[in-house]
C-alpha cells in the first residue's frame, strides 16, 4: 500500500526521516539492493522513500523496537488496546492505532487479535511487523497471515515457528541431531490416562509443560502420585487459555539443575551464529526473575558443548532471526535440550550489552534480507566482554506472594550512571498500573568487567530506584543479590522457591511519600489529633537561647554538659546516688517540664522534636537538677495515641541528647504505665526495657496506696536496676481529724515502704491539696524517723500555695522538690522553678541552678507554648477549691477536656460537684490515676445522665457503669484503705467476681516470645520494647503502627505543620535523618472528584513537583438524626452518654438475659458496657461498630417475651 501525498509529506519533513538521510549507521535501501531476492514485496519497497514498523505488543518491548528502529531511520506504529491508551508505547512511537473498538477485545484479546492488527497495518503503510515477545510472538498462523498480506514478518518463518514452537517437535529435532534430552514423553499428551502411563515407566519428579508458549504458564512439577492428576488439569486448563491450545508434553523432572540458554542469529542464506549464552536458573514458578551473561562458572568445555549443539540445531531447521536455545544442566555439568524459542527473549538486553550487538537491528536487518556476513556478525567476529545481569523489576509484593500489585505511580525515579541501562515501559510518575497485564514496570541492565562488580554495580541501581504507589519486588532483588548462593553464582532454577529467608526483606522506607501523604491529609481535612481547638498562634520559628558564664563568655549549647548527678548512678550504683543526695546540703529539683507540666497544662500533647530542640540547653541549666520527669505516665499511651510516636524512640532520642541529668519516670506499680493490673512479669520486663533504654529513676506509686500492689513495681525496679523512689499518695487533708487520711495513716505506709527496701522516699500530692503546715508535719516526721533516706516532694500548684508547700518542706528536711519553668508552671501544673530559686535564696538550701539560665530556657517554653495553644485548658488563674473536690492536677484539664468533648462544657460545675459526691460514693479513695480516672468517669455518668448520689445508690443494680468503675469495684485496681463502699460494690456487679488480693495473683504470666512473634508476624518487625509497650496497651500499639504504616514517622515533622497545613508557597525543611533534609512546598489543593470524593495535593519537594490523592472526609457527610430512647418505654435501651460504638454484642432477632451486654461504648478514654436491662428479643438494632452516639440515642429495643 502506498501512503498518501500529506502522509509522504509529514514523513519526509518527521525528526527520523532526518536523521535517516543524515544517518551513518545504515542506509537500508543499499542493503536491500546488494542481494537479490525473489520477494515481491521487498522489491516493491525498493522505491519507497520510508520503511514503517509495527510492533504487535505492548509494554517495554514495543519501546526498546522503536528506539532501533529510529536508529535505523524507520518510522515506527504502536497498536494498543483501550486499556492502554495512556501507556507509554503509545508515545514513543511516530502513529499510534487502538485495536478494535472500546469493548470489542479484552484487554488481552486485543493484543492477540492478529486480523485487526494486520489490517491497521496495512491501512497505515506499514512494511514490517515486529511481533516482540509474548502474545503473537510464536504464532506461526500470525506470521503466515502477514506475509500473506505482503507485510516482513520480523522473525522466523512460519514453517521454522512450527517446527520449534512445539516442544514435543523439538525433543524429536533434538533426537534426530543427537543432541541429548531429558527423558520425556515420545509425543504430546492430551490425556491424563497418558501421563499416568510414563510415570509408571519412569517414576517421579516429573515436569508437565505446554507444548505451544512459555513463561511458567501451563507448566507443573509434581513429585508424588497423589497431586498427578490435579496437577495434570490445571496445567492442561492454564495452557488452553493461555495459548488456545490445551497440548502437552512430559518429562523428568531434574533436581537443582542450571538453566542455560543461548542466543542464536540467523539468515536466508543458512548461516547461523551464537552470541554466548546467559544464565536463568534464577526463577520463580519457572518465570525468569534475574538473568546473568555469560554464565559464571561454567566449565570451558560445558560451554563449547552447548554452544555448539545450540547451533547445530539452529541449522537442522534452517533457522532465520533471532532465536534462542534452551538447556538444563544439571549437578553433573551435563546438559540436556529443552526448546528453541523462535522470538526475542526479555533478557537479550544481557547478551547485547557483552557483545555490543544490537539484537533487534539484527533481526529487522535480517528480515529486510541482509545477511550475516553483510552485517559483520560471523562468528569469528563475535566476542564477549566482561559480565551482564538483568533485573526484572515489577510491581509485584513478594510479602504476599508476590501477588501483582495496582494503582498510580506516585513517585518514579530511575538509577543511572555507567554500565546501568533501563528498558522500561510504564515506569513514570502518573502512570496507572491496571491488573490486566503482566506486572514488569522495568528491566535493570548492569555491566561491568567481572560478575562481582556487576552484582555489586546492580545492587547500587536498584537503591537508586523510588517507586511510589505501587509496591514493587526491588526489596526481594536485593535479599537475592545478597544471598550467598548468588554471590557464589551457584543458583538453580528452584532456588527462590527452596529459600525461604530470601524472603526476609528489608525495604524501602518510603519516608518521604508517607509523609507527603499526611501533610496532604492536614491541607485537605485539617489536623485530627484529638482535643486540638483552633490553629496555633505561633507561625514563626522560635528563638533559642543562648548561656554565658560568671565572665559573660558564651557557653557552647551545641554539644550537651558533662557535668551531672547521673554520672553517679552509672559509676557507683542506686546507693551511691541516694546518699549523695541525703548529703547535698541544699534542696534540689526535679523539672516536670517534660512531662507532668504539659499533660497538665497542654492535655499532654507536647511532642519528642519540641523537647530535643532544647535538649542541649536543658543539659547546661539544669545541670545541678535532681532528675527531669521525662517519661512514662501518661505520656506513654498518649505517645502511640494521639502523638503517634514510638515512646521508646523519644526516650532514646533523649537519653543521647541529655546524658547528664537523671531520667525519672511515673509508674504506677504493679499496673505498670497501664490502667489496670497486668502480670507481675509484664512489670518486670517494662521496667528492664525502661532501664536499658534510658530511665535512671523509678517513681513508683499505687493509686490506693495498696502496698502489695506497690510491691511489685519496687521489685521490679530493684531487678532492672534502677533507683527506687517508692512513693506514698497523698489525699483529703491531714489536718482535719474528721479524714482518714491522718498521719498516722501515712507514717505506717512509709514504714512498710522503708521495710520492703527503697533508695528514695517519695510523697506525691497529686491534687496539690498539701498545705504549707501539713507540709511541715508530715516531712518533719519522716525526717526525723528516717534521717539517712532522702525525701522527695511533688505536688501541684492547683490552689496558688505551692511554693509555699515547697519551702515548708525543704525546710523540714526535703532533699528535693518538683517545679516546672516559669511559662509552663502554676495552676495545675507545678510551682515555678523561678519563684521558688527566689524564695530559697540565702537559706542554704539553694538548688543550686543558675537563675540566668533557668529563665533563658524559659524563653524557649514561653514560645512554644503559643505553639500549642489549640490544646489549652482555658484556666486563668489558682482554685483554692481544689480543697473541697481534690480533683487532681493532670486530671483536672483532662476532664474540661473530656466534659467538652462529651457536651458537658456548660456543666462543668455541676461535674466539679459531681466529682465530690462520686468520690464519697466510693468510699473516699485516693485519687491519683488510675482511681482517679474511675472518680471522673463516675462524675462525668452522673451528670450526663442527671444522677445524684443518692440515684446512684438506689439503682445501681439497673445503671450501666463505665467500665473503670467496675473494674475498681471488681478489685482489679488493688484493696482501697478502708474497703469498697457496700451495698454499692455488690450491686453495680451484679454476682460478678470480687477480688480479695492483688488482681497479679490471677493472672497468667504473660508469654513474650510469643508475643514477639505475632507482633513480627503482623507488622514485619518486632523489638522488646514494642512487646513492653503491646503488653500495656495492646489495642493503642496495634492502632499506632497502622498508623506509622501508612504515614511513617511523624515525630520528625516540625509541630506547626502537624498541626496545620503551611500557606500556599511557603517553604519549609523536613530532616529526615542526619544529613538528608527535605525542602517542602505547598503549591496546590485540587477539586473535589465527584467520583472518588478524592482531592490531589499538590507539594514540591526538593524541586520535585509530587501529587497525593487525599480523601476529602468532609465531602458528601449529612448530619444522621438518631431517635432518641423513651424513658417510659423500657423496652427501650438509650447510650448512656455520648461516645463511639466500639462493638456490637447481639444482632436483630437474638435472645439476650438480664444483664447481658449489647454493646460496648467508648467516650474518650472512658468504655462502658451497655448491658440488657431484662431479658428478651433484639428488635430494632439502630447501631453498628463504628457509631458516633449521643446521649439517650436509642440502640436497640428488647422486647419482653
Amino acid at each position: 500500500m502506498v501512503r498518501t501525498e500529506n502522509d509522504q509529506y509529514a514523513a519526509d519533513h518527521s525528526v527520523h526521516q532526518w536523521i535517516g538521510k543524515n544517518s551513518t549507521m545504515m542506509e537500508l535501501k543499499k542493503i536491500l539492493g546488494a542481494f537479490r531476492t525473489s520477494t515481491s514485496c521487498v522489491i516493491g519497497m525498493l522505491s519507497l522513500l520510508t520503511w514503517c514498523n509495527l510492533v504487535a505488543n505492548r509494554g517495554e518491548i514495543p519501546v526498546r523496537i522503536f528506539r532501533t528502529a529510529h536508529e535505523l531511520s524507520l518510522q515506527t506504529v504502536a497498536v494498543y488496546s483501550y486499556e492502554d491508551r495512556l501507556s507509554m508505547h503509545r508515545q514513543k512511537a511516530d502513529e499510534a492505532y487502538v485495536i478494535g473498538k472500546r469493548g470489542q477485545y479484552t484487554p488481552v484479546g486485543a493484543y492477540l487479535a492478529g486480523d485487526e492488527i494486520i489490517k491497521i497495518a496495512t491501512k497505515h503503510g506499514v512494511n514490517m511487523i515486529h511481533p516482540g515477545y509474548g502474545f503473537l510472538s510464536e504464532n506461526a498462523e500470525f506470521a503466515r497471515a502477514v506475509e500473506a498480506a505482503g507485510l516482513i514478518f520480523i522473525g522466523p518463518s512460519p514453517e521454522t515457528i512450527d517446527s520449534l514452537g512445539d516442544k514435543v517437535s523439538a525433543r524429536t529435532l533434538a533426537t534426530k541431531c543427537k543432541v541429548p534430552i531429558v527423558p520425556g514423553t515420545p509425543g504430546p499428551v492430551e490425556k491424563y490416562e497418558d501421563v499416568k502411563s510414563f510415570t509408571d515407566e519412569y517414576g517421579f519428579p516429573i515436569i508437565i509443560k505446554a507444548a505451544f508458549g512459555g513463561g511458567g504458564r501451563g507448566m507443573r512439577v509434581v513429585r508424588e502420585q497423589a497431586s498427578l492428576q490435579e496437577s495434570f488439569e490445571r496445567a492442561h486448563s492454564e495452557a488452553k487459555s493461555s495459548f488456545g491450545n490445551g497440548t502437552m508434553f512430559v518429562e523428568r523432572f531434574l533436581d537443582r539443575p542450571k538453566h542455560i540458554e543461548v542466543q542464536l542469529l540467523g539468515d536466508h542464506t543458512g548461516n547461523v551464529v551464537h552470541l554466548f549464552e546467559r544464565d536463568c536458573s534464577v526463577q520463580r514458578r519457572h518465570q525468569k526473575v534475574v538473568e546473568l551473561a555469560p554464565a559464571a562458572n561454567l566449565p570451558t568445555e560445558v560451554r563449547e558443548h552447548i554452544l555448539s549443539d545450540a547451533v547445530k540445531l539452529a541449522k537442522s531447521v534452517g533457522y532465520r532471526n533471532a532465536g534462542t536455545a534452551e538447556f538444563l544442566l544439571d549437578q553433573q555439568n551435563r546438559h540436556y535440550f529443552i526448546e528453541i524459542n523462535p522470538r526475542i527473549q526479555v533478557e537479550h538486553t544481557i547478551t547485547e550489552e557483552i557483545t555490543g550487538i544490537d539484537i533487534v537491528a539484527a533481526q529487522i536487518q535480517i528480515a529486510a534480507g541482509a545477511s550475516l556476513e553483510q552485517l559483520g556478525l560471523t562468528q569469528d567476529r563475535i566476542s564477549a566482554r566482561g559480565f551482564a545481569i538483568q533485573c526484572r523489576i515489577t510491581t509485584e509484593d513478594p510479602a504476599n506472594g508476590f501477588s501483582p500489585d495496582t494503582g498510580k505511580i506516585e513517585v518514579y525515579r530511575s538509577a543511572g550512571g555507567n554500565g546501568v541501562r533501563l528498558d522500561g515501559g510504564n515506569g513514570f510518575a502518573g502512570a496507572i498500573i491496571t491488573p490486566y497485564y503482566d506486572s514488569m514496570l522495568v528491566k535493570c541492565t548492569c555491566l561491568a568487567t567481572t560478575y562481582e562488580d556487576v552484582r555489586r554495580k546492580m545492587l547500587r541501581a536498584l537503591v537508586e530506584f523510588r517507586i511510589r504507589g505501587v509496591k514493587t519486588n526491588i526489596p526481594f532483588l536485593g535479599s537475592l543479590l545478597t544471598h550467598p548462593t548468588f554471590i557464589d553464582g551457584t543458583c538453580w532454577t528452584t532456588f527462590i522457591d527452596d529459600t525461604p529467608e530470601l524472603f526476609k526483606l528489608v525495604g524501602s522506607q518510603n519516608r518521604a511519600q508517607k509523609l507527603l501523604s499526611y501533610l496532604g491529609d492536614v491541607a485537605v481535612n485539617g489536623s485530627g489529633i484529638k482535643g486540638q481547638i483552633g490553629e496555633p498562634k505561633l507561625k514563626t520559628d522560635i528563638i533559642m537561647p543562648t548561656f554565658h558564664d560568671d565572665d559573660g563568655k558564651l557557653i557552647d549549647t551545641s554539644v550537651p554538659c558533662t557535668k551531672g548527678w547521673k554520672y553517679i548512678i552509672d559509676k557507683e550504683g542506686p546507693a551511691a546516688f541516694a546518699k549523695a543526695v541525703r548529703e547535698n546540703k541544699g534542696c534540689l529539683i526535679m523539672d516536670t517540664t517534660w512531662r507532668d507540666a504539659h499533660q497538665s497544662l497542654l492535655a499532654t500533647r507536647v511532642r519528642t522534636v519540641d523537647l530535643l530542640n532544647i535538649s542541649h540547653e536543658t543539659s547546661h541549666a539544669y545541670s545541678n537538677a535532681y532528675s527531669l520527669e521525662c517519661w512514662g505516665g501518661a505520656t506513654f499511651d498518649v505517645a502511640m495515641r494521639f502523638l503517634y510516636e514510638d515512646p521508646w524512640d523519644r526516650l532514646r532520642k533523649m537519653r543521647r541528647a541529655i546524658p547528664n541529668i537523671p531520667f525519672q519516670m511515673l509508674l504506677r506499680g504493679a499496673n505498670g504505665v497501664a490502667y489496670s493490673s497486668l502480670p507481675d512479669n509484664a512489670i518486670s520486663h517494662f521496667c528492664e526495657q525502661a532501664k536499658k533504654t534510658g530511665v535512671d529513676i523509678f517513681r513508683i506509686f499505687d493509686a490506693l496506696n495498696d502496698i502489695d500492689q506497690l510491691e511489685v513495681g519496687i521489685k521490679a525496679v530493684k531487678k532492672a536496676g534502677g533507683v527506687v523512689e517508692a512513693t506514698v499518695c497523698y489525699s483529703g487533708d491531714m489536718l482535719n481529724p474528721q479524714k482518714k487520711y491522718n498521719l498516722e495513716y501515712y507514717m505506717g505506709l512509709i514504714g512498710k515502704i522503708v521495710n520492703i527496701g527503697t533508695h528514695i522516699i517519695g510523697i506525691k500530692d497529686m491534687a496539690g491539696v498539701l498545705k504549707p503546715k501539713a507540709a511541715t508535719m508530715l516531712i518533719g516526721s519522716i525526717r526525723k524517723k528516717y534521717p539517712d533516706i532522702p525525701i522527695h516532694v511533688h505536688t501541684h500548684d492547683s490552689a496558688g500555695t505551692g511554693v509555699a508547700t515547697y519551702v515548708a518542706c525543704a525546710n523540714a528536711g526535703a532533699d528535693a522538690v518538683d517545679t516546672a519553668t516559669d511559662s509552663m508552671s502554676g495552676m495545675t501544673s507545678q510551682p515555678s522553678v523561678g519563684a521558688l530559686l527566689a524564695s530559697l535564696e540565702g537559706t542554704g538550701l539553694e538548688p543550686g541552678l543558675n537563675g540566668h539560665h533557668v529563665r533563658a530556657i524559659d524563653t524557649y517554653w514561653a514560645q512554644l507554648r503559643l505553639l500549642y495553644s489549640p490544646f489549652e485548658a482555658g484556666l486563668t488563674g489558682p482554685d483554692p477549691e481544689v480543697y473541697e473536690h481534690e480533683i487532681p492536677g493532670g486530671q483536672l484539664t483532662n476532664l474540661i477536656f473530656q466534659a467538652s468533648q462529651l457536651g458537658l462544657g456548660a456543666q462543668w460545675s455541676e461535674t466539679k460537684k459531681a466529682y465530690e459526691q462520686a468520690n464519697d460514693l466510693l468510699g473516699d479513695i485516693v485519687k491519683v490515676t488510675p482511681t482517679s480516672k474511675v472518680v471522673g468517669d463516675l462524675a462525668q455518668f452522673m451528670v450526663s445522665n442527671k444522677l445524684n448520689e443518692e440515684d446512684v445508690k438506689r439503682k445501681a443494680k439497673e445503671l450501666d457503669f463505665p467500665g473503670s468503675v467496675l473494674e475498681f469495684f471488681e478489685g482489679l485496681m488493688g484493696q482501697p484503705y478502708g474497703g469498697f463502699p457496700e451495698p454499692l460494690r455488690s450491686d453495680a456487679l451484679r454476682g460478678g467476681r470480687k477480688l480479695d488480693k492483688r488482681p497479679g495473683l490471677s493472672l497468667e504470666p504473660m508469654d513474650f516470645a510469643q508475643m514477639k512473634r505475632d507482633i513480627n508476624s503482623k507488622f514485619g518487625s518486632a523489638t522488646e520494647c514494642d512487646v513492653a509497650s503491646y503488653a500495656m496497651y495492646p489495642k493503642v500499639f496495634e492502632d499506632f503502627r497502622g498508623f506509622t504504616s501508612k504515614y511513617g514517622d511523624l515525630s520528625i515533622l516540625p509541630t506547626r505543620f502537624f498541626l496545620s497545613k503551611p500557606e500556599v508557597g511557603e517553604e519549609f525543611h523536613v530532616e529526615l535523618e542526619k544529613g538528608k533534609v527535605l525542602i517542602l512546598k505547598l503549591l496546590a489543593t485540587g477539586p473535589l472528584s465527584e467520583q472518588t470524593g478524592h482531592r490531589e495535593v499538590f507539594y514540591e519537594m526538593n524541586g520535585e513537583v509530587r501529587q497525593v490523592s487525599v480523601e476529602d472526609k468532609k465531602a458528601g457527610i449529612g448530619n444522621i438524626s438518631r431517635p432518641k430512647a423513651d424513658s417510659s418505654d423500657s423496652s427501650q435501651i438509650g447510650a448512656p452518654m455520648s461516645g463511639v460504638v466500639v462493638e456490637v454484642r447481639v444482632h436483630e432477632g437474638g435472645e439476650v438475659k438480664k444483664g447481658d451486654p449489647v454493646a460496648v461504648l467508648s467516650a474518650m478514654k472512658m468504655e462502658m458496657v451497655i448491658s440488657a436491662p431484662h431479658s428478651g428479643k433484639i428488635a430494632e438494632l439502630k447501631v453498628t461498630q463504628g457509631d458516633s452516639v449521643d446521649g439517650q440515642d436509642l440502640v436497640c429495643k428488647i422486647l419482653r417475651e
